[in-house]
């Protein structure tokens, strides 16, 4: 059963991957990703991040993400922790750790989470720049990376 949790507390690796390492002695490989709040974005400085999000609908977007990578490689356990709230530059904002028998499955589910994760959890952004605050908008690259699973399958 995997770990899908929203937060306003940051998080650490090292004790998410032993968890995840605890729950099984099958598996071979864990994959991980950290996602972190930028300074920067389309040429702006960044003071901080809100996120937004809708309790429950958005943990059940999160579980269908994993379960359908969970479809495509052996997936033995996963966890996905996304914070919320306002978030400074440098602050982690989700992690995505991925445990299986063999490494190509674990990097290649990983991935595909954090891909799937841009495109269809449902979270809005919003920044503080010194011109503002402003909504960031989706990213036709965030829809690019998405959509090559749909040719790529789940081959590893």
């Amino acid at each position: 059963m995997p770990t899908i949790r929203l937060q306003t507390e940051d998080f650490d690796l090292s004790h998410e991957c032993a968890a995840i390492r605890d729950r099984s002695r099958a598996i071979g490989a864990i994959a991980s990703f950290v996602g972190v709040v930028r300074d920067m974005n389309d040429g702006s400085g960044v003071s901080s991040m809100t996120l937004e999000h809708y309790p429950g609908m958005t943990e059940r977007a999160l579980e269908k993400i994993v379960a359908e990578a969970s479809q495509r490689w052996d997936v033995i356990d996963a966890t996905v922790i996304h914070r919320v709230g306002t978030l400074q530059p440098q602050d982690q904002i989700v992690l995505v750790v991925v445990a299986s028998a063999h490494r190509g499955h674990a990097f290649a589910a990983c991935e595909f989470i954090m891909d799937y994760l841009k495109t269809d959890a449902p979270f809005w952004k919003k920044e503080a720049t010194p011109q503002g605050t402003r909504w960031v908008e989706a990213r036709a690259s965030d829809d690019d990376a998405k959509q090559r699973w749909d040719s790529k399958g789940s081959a590893t």
